[in-house]
């Protein structure tokens, strides 16, 4: 059936219901010594040999603290008493490699420590009964293997073979805390540590760059303390060089004749944080104003000198201007452009903090107006992989403005990246998926980010101009070979998000396969007049046809958030029938895995996410809730306040007519988290991200009560218990709870579906639940859920029924007001 009636949008319509109170909580233990004294003592005697803090002067000493191997650490105890858990690595059993902590600790911090070793070794805490029970400091001390200083490396984050090597000053990333960075960066220079003009700001830490020797930094570290992390600083990747195609005037006349563009009173912009923009080009400049281009510093010109910006300008007003020119029909372009120059005409950025002027690029082009726009930036790095979707200072950064925690103006924001381009010259002879699965071809920082849409490239194009030599790359419908992908399938948010056209490569001869400008994207040139036209592609152009799209979709629902066009945009997408036939015949859950990998959720189909049809309907409900709130008992952390339930209006009749005929039901849950980014929230998802939500689903004739008490019992999952629920979900709460968007599926009959009609949204654990903020139950989130109902080639009423009970629930709710 056409898709031609809009969705619908539904806010302030849950219920708040508070969670049922959960039983004692089970504490796990490391097991009991077999020689209580000896290990005692072996922990004194490495303590003593730590070095003198208060004889010396020196703020503290970091600890190397290795666990026991085969043991669980508990590291509660490590970050308390004047001692600081700055990492933590849990152990590999099978390896027989042992859990780490990296711990600073004070002069006092240390007397305290060697009193609780010595206490486990003569006293025992009494029982109820007046018996003696477990030793003194039980956990803590026999959570430790052995403890030794810790060197520059044990506060390394970046990939280890990025630590510097050598005598020569070098610049490094320092993660300071908060309450000793002005100490540090005030006294570092006496030291032979230069700190940059940079700063970013998250919850607990204060990034910084500063040049020097590894001798001199570990030396200010030790007198100085306050570094919790160290990590490479990063350098923008190399941009592919355009291919030029040969300039067709008569061309550019025609399209500049067809394209009319529409004044409208609150046009969308799509904000190219990139290399700036020409406006030149007769193309490009009816859609940008000469004071909508800026840079993230003001000594640079905003003008493009390199190309890449121009192009990606061309593909996000027209799309790839093949299609245009070849179909020579009319084009209508509703929405404008902007420029914020993040990266300089000369080379590659030098050691700057990247986040720091990816907000100066933002705050720059936002003080012009208040605007609708989305951020697409095709700037990454591959100088912090591998990270293993473990945020980096600048992915931070991206979701701490994406939440509206940073910048000039605190508002939520849309926000596309790239998730960054392979290197040819790794292509050999094999199948060139098995090349982009390897680690070393990981989506590149800070596409990582939660709250970021990361657009990763796919292709269909495959045909070369007769008898031109050579094969294409990639068969029609699969994966571009220039997109990265991810190297992680749980714990970290599914990335990339989507996929969008990025061209394909053609081997012709030995590898490694070379781009060819036939199987590419057509643009716009910056050298304008002397070329019109231009090629692209990659990730860099599907990145800017992304923007396109999303912000299209954004002009037809302007009052919708960031939040709900991100869940809407993203959960359009499908894998195409190619990419389907990675699967088996039957897949179960875990088959989806390198497909979630390669392509995300797939290519965003733009019909369904802007339009319902009679058979297939969706429902945009925007909305807020506030997750945690004050223990009553008054302990440090807090508890789970409330969760929200959705008694939806749905087609209930019209479900029921279609008895057994096979319905699909799709939602996505979308908010924006606050990151936290400090060395041990790194390993947690609960600990990074400033709130966690999931979504329920009532079975069939389950009760109210019994849905919420079900809730109650699955938000106090943890890292350590990955879930699976036999809902009928198609990917599964293992694929699906992670990151800050959710998105699951599942395929029923029509009747059953009549009868799962309440939807909860909860929260679980997030930092700001763990760690002792102030007040958090005035701590209110927003979050956008978006339902979808499709009966496929059903001939059914189903958006009808829906309209005429949101048309009384309107009514009801005018009445109130």
């Amino acid at each position: 059936m056409p898709r031609d009636k809009r969705h619908f949008i539904l806010n302030a319509l849950s219920k708040s219901e508070k969670f049922k109170p959960k039983g004692q909580p089970t504490t796990k233990h490391p097991s009991d010594v077999a020689d209580r004294a000896g290990h005692a003592q072996a922990l004194l005697q490495a303590i003593d040999h730590l070095p003198d803090v208060k004889a010396e002067g020196t703020a503290g000493v970091y600890l190397d603290v290795a666990g026991r191997p085969g043991e669980i650490m508990v590291t509660k105890s490590l970050n308390a008493s004047g001692l600081s858990l700055l990492r933590f690595e849990a152990g590999q059993p099978a390896a027989n490699q042992p859990p780490r902590a990296t711990v600073f600790a004070t002069g006092d911090a240390l007397t305290k420590l060697r009193q609780k070793v010595d206490d486990f070794a003569t006293k025992n805490r009494l029982k109820k009964d007046g018996t003696e029970g477990r030793p003194f400091n039980a956990d803590l001390v026999q959570s430790i293997g052995a403890i030794v200083e810790a060197g520059l490396r044990a506060l390394w984050r970046s990939p280890a073979a990025r630590f510097p090597e050598g005598d020569a000053a070098v610049p490094w990333e320092l993660w300071l805390d908060k309450a000793q960075a002005a100490g540090f960066i005030g006294n570092a220079a006496e030291y032979g540590v230069a700190i940059g003009a940079d700063r970013l700001e998250f919850p607990e830490d204060i990034v910084v760059i500063g040049t020097a020797t590894r001798e001199a930094l570990a030396l200010a570290v030790r007198r100085l303390g306050g570094v919790r992390a160290l990590a490479a600083p990063t350098v923008t990747a190399d941009y592919f060089d355009a291919m030029p195609i040969e300039e067709q005037a008569e061309w550019l006349d025609n399209l500049a004749g067809w394209t009319t563009f529409q004044v409208l009173d609150d046009p969308g912009y799509v904000t190219l944080l990139d290399r700036g923009v020409s406006r030149a080009h007769p193309l490009v400049q009816p859609a940008l104003n000469v004071d909508d281009r800026h840079a993230a510093n003001p000594a640079w010109d905003v003008g493009d000198f390199v190309g890449h910006g121009t192009q990606l300008a061309g593909l996000a007003l027209y799309g790839d201007l093949t299609v245009a020119l070849q179909t020579m029909q009319p084009i209508e372009i509703r929405h404008r452009l902007e420029s914020a120059k993040i990266i300089p005409d000369a080379g590659h950025n030098p050691y700057h903090l990247l986040g720091a002027l990816t907000r100066a690029g933002i705050n720059a082009a936002e003080r012009t107006a208040d605007r609708r726009r989305t951020f697409a930036m095709a700037s990454t790095t591959e100088e912090d992989t591998p990270h293993d979707g473990a945020p980096t200072s600048w992915s931070s950064e991206v979701d701490q403005l994406t939440a509206g925690v940073s910048g000039d103006k605190k508002i939520q924001r849309l926000m596309l990246i790239s998730a960054g381009n392979t290197v040819q010259n790794m292509f050999g002879n094999a199948d060139y998926l098995a090349a982009c699965d390897q680690p070393d071809n990981e989506i590149e920082s800070p596409a990582q980010a939660w709250n970021a849409i990361c657009v990763g490239a796919y292709t269909e194009k495959n045909v070369l101009p007769a008898g031109e030599p050579g094969a294409p790359v990639a068969p029609v419908g699969d994966l571009a070979p220039s997109s990265r992908t991810a190297s992680w399938s749980s714990h970290w948010p599914l990335k990339p998000d989507v996929v969008f056209e990025g061209g394909n490569w053609v081997v012709n001869g030995p590898p490694p396969p070379m781009r060819h400008p036939a199987l590419s994207l057509l643009t716009t040139d910056h050298t304008f007049p002397l070329r019109a036209f231009t090629t692209c592609g990659d990730t860099s152009g599907a990145t800017a046809l992304a923007a396109k799209a999303i912000t299209e979709l954004w002009s037809d629902y302007p009052t919708l958030w960031p939040e709900t066009v991100r869940a809407v945009f993203v959960s359009s997408a499908r894998w195409t029938p190619q990419m389907h036939s990675h699967l088996p015949a039957n897949p179960g859950k875990g088959h989806f895995a390198p497909l979630f990998k390669r392509y995300g959720f797939g290519v965003p189909d733009m019909e369904r996410a802007r339009r319902s049809a009679s058979n297939a309907l969706t429902l945009m409900v925007q909305d807020e809730i506030t997750p945690y709130r004050l223990s009553d008992s008054g302990g440090s952390d807090h508890v789970h306040n409330e969760m929200r339930l959705f008694e939806l209006p749905w087609p209930v009749e019209a479900l029921r007519e279609l008895v057994n005929s096979p319905v699909t039901l799709r939602v996505a849950l979308s908010t924006f988290i606050a990151p936290n980014p400090s060395e041990p929230a790194r390993g947690s998802k609960f600990r990074y991200a400033s709130h966690n939500l999931r979504f329920k689903l009532n079975r069939p004739n389950e009760s109210r009560a019994a849905f919420i008490a079900r809730i109650s019992k699955v938000a106090e999952q943890t890292d350590d218990e990955p879930i699976d629920e036999d809902d009928g979900w198609t990917f599964g709460r293992n694929r699906r709870d992670v990151g800050s968007m959710q998105i699951d599926q599942l395929t029923c009959f029509a009747s059953d579906l009549a009868r799962r009609n309440i939807l909860a949204v909860h929260p679980v654990a997030g930092w700001w639940k763990t760690r002792a903020i102030e007040n958090p139950h005035e701590r209110s989130v927003r979050f956008a859920l978006v339902v979808e109902i499709d009966a496929s080639e059903a001939e059914a009423d189903l958006y009808a029924e829906v309209q005429a009970a949101v048309e009384a629930l309107n009514a009801a709710q005018a009445v109130v007001v």
